[in-house]
């Protein structure tokens, strides 16, 4: 797994200065090198498990369980998952291969019946937000800004992460379903997730 490298935080540099004399662009110079260092630094201080969550995309290989009180949800699931550098994600999943078209753009939001549209909301899953790791649990947590299901909104997806190699996320969700948790042992839903190259 290679680290995070630092080129995002130069594109937040603004209003460089226009210098004078030699002692003014030494003096910067200096304060380029040691913010370069400081930054560097904070780079290799990261987890592990930091680094290999952040800047990927991960492709969803597989899906093993249903949903507590959702039995038969999933037939031939894909989906994709993100985690960017700045602490922000998203994850979508498509939980069944067959699931009916509408006609594309507005005109299949306008024409469809509402058991289709019943049956397109049911049968997907997406929601965006941050997230924050305890490694020390083994969790992930995504912290929901918004989601296809409105009362999700500002809630927590906590999930404990095993790593399959380098390129393969295990996720298995804490949640019962009801509000609550459930023990590691007991926890039967498992999506793989595999990096997208």
């Amino acid at each position: 797994m290679t680290g995070r490298t630092i080129s995002h935080y130069h594109d937040r540099i603004h209003n460089v200065p226009v210098f004078q004399n030699k002692k003014e662009i030494s003096i910067a110079t200096t304060r380029l090198f040691l913010s370069h260092s400081l930054l560097s630094g904070l780079d290799f201080c990261r987890t592990p498990t930091e680094n290999a969550l952040k800047e990927v995309c991960r492709r969803l290989t597989s899906i093993e369980g249903n949903p507590p009180g959702l039995p038969s949800i999933y037939d031939r699931p894909t989906g994709q998952l993100m985690y960017d550098p700045s602490g922000r994600m998203s994850a979508q999943i498509v939980a069944r291969a067959d699931r009916k078209s509408f006609a594309p753009y507005n005109k299949g939001r306008l024409l469809a019946t509402p058991e289709d549209k019943a049956a397109a909301f049911d049968s997907y899953t997406a929601y965006f937000g941050t997230y924050t790791v305890d490694a020390r649990a083994g969790t992930v947590t995504h912290h929901l800004e918004d989601s296809l299901v409105p009362g999700r909104r500002g809630t927590d997806n906590v999930r404990w992460f095993e790593f399959e190699g380098d390129d393969r996320l295990l996720l298995i969700p804490v949640e019962d379903g009801k509000g609550g948790a459930i023990a590691r042992k007991d926890a039967t839903l498992r999506l793989l997730w595999e990096r997208i190259k």
